[in-house]
């Protein structure tokens, strides 16, 4: 299999994990809270809803100190027309621009985009044996904290 087969293999695979886990589709824009008791608190946030896409982002209640942004996290678009999540961007201020430059070869940005959806599908895994999902989301009007 090529590289961009097996990373569009992941992005179905990263799309049925979430759809199992917090049925996104169903969420309006917004922020939720998933607590199961563990101290890590998971916040996902609908960043938008349109026709083909959702734009959400994952993160724990952690902050980065040097930055004060939550880390990990994943920013990550959902299109609905071609059953794909795709991990557009891992850690605040870190999109794959950031880290490989504009003017990357074609092998390096897949690599690359390989490594972000690998780790989502890993997180997202880590999240389901944890016990989080769509009974502990919680709508929040403010931010904890």
């Amino acid at each position: 299999m090529s590289r961009l087969g097996w990373l569009i293999g992941l992005q179905e695979e990263n799309l049925a994990l979430l759809q199992r886990l917090f049925a996104p589709a169903e969420l309006a824009d917004g922020t939720y809270l998933s607590c199961v008791g563990d101290g890590l608190d998971l916040r996902l946030e609908v960043l938008a809803n349109h026709r083909y896409t959702q734009e959400l982002r994952l993160s724990y209640l952690l902050c980065d100190p040097l930055t004060g942004q939550p880390d990990p996290s994943a920013h990550v678009r959902l299109y609905r027309d071609a059953g794909l999540a795709e991990a557009t961007h891992c850690y605040v201020g870190r999109r794959w621009q950031d880290v490989i430059g504009l003017d990357a070869p074609a092998r390096q940005i897949i690599g690359h985009r390989l490594r972000m959806n690998t780790f989502l599908g890993k997180w997202l895994g880590y999240l389901s044996r944890q016990g989080h999902g769509v009974a502990t989301l919680r709508r929040q009007t403010r931010l904890p904290g």
